[in-house]
């Protein structure tokens, strides 16, 4: 799930930030901008109106100030699974069509911005890289506790339903950034509800 909510901390009035602040907001708009390969730290640095050895007080290297967003991002996306569970407790249905729904919400912000996901992963060509890791633990997270929601749902194979419906989110993502598909999040809230509703009734049936 790769909708990007605005960061915790951002400030409409930016100046008044503090500077690790500052600088976090400015690489988030150039790296989605441009991409974590293009953007160089002196740009960063000027885009936060700071100096390159200001930032490198707050972040050691580029690579750093990388791993540090995508940490961020990757938090407000666990808040999110939070919450669904928290407002549907033992309810797996609905807290997998209350994800659903959240990445279907934010499918505009990624057809303006993309998603950070996919384009860090473009960027980032190590697979060794640790931003690159954290972005596929993230994933794993994501899916492990996305397993649970289908279990409690009353999936007969859990996994197989989660492995469907991942596939659903991420690629009503590419298809919301390339404009590949009219009403992506209508389409994409339908095809969930459907994946489930199979997978739930052929348990029903094998009772």
């Amino acid at each position: 799930m790769t909708s990007s909510p605005p960061r915790p901390g951002r400030d409409s009035r930016v100046a008044l930030l503090p500077p690790r602040e500052r600088i976090l907001d400015a690489a988030e708009e150039l790296f989605l901008q441009e991409g974590v390969k293009a953007v160089g730290v002196q740009a960063i640095a000027e885009r936060a109106n700071t100096t390159k050895m200001a930032l490198y007080r707050h972040f050691a290297t580029k690579d750093a100030l990388i791993e540090e967003w995508l940490r961020i991002v990757a938090a407000q996306y666990a808040n999110a699974f939070d919450r669904v569970e928290a407002e549907h407790a033992g309810d797996g249905r609905a807290q997998v069509l209350g994800v659903t729904r959240f990445v279907a919400e934010g499918l505009p912000d990624i057809v303006r911005r993309g998603c950070p996901f996919v384009n860090s992963v473009a960027g980032l060509t190590d697979p060794g890289h640790p931003a690159r890791r954290l972005i596929q633990e993230h994933k794993a997270e994501q899916r492990r506790r996305l397993t649970a929601m289908c279990a409690r749902a009353g999936a007969q194979v859990p996994d197989e339903v989660s492995a469907e419906i991942t596939f659903l989110l991420e690629g009503a993502q590419v298809s919301a950034q390339n404009g590949s598909v009219d009403r992506a999040g209508d389409r994409l809230v339908a095809a969930v509800t459907a994946v489930l509703e199979r997978g739930t009734a052929v348990r029903e049936e094998g009772r």
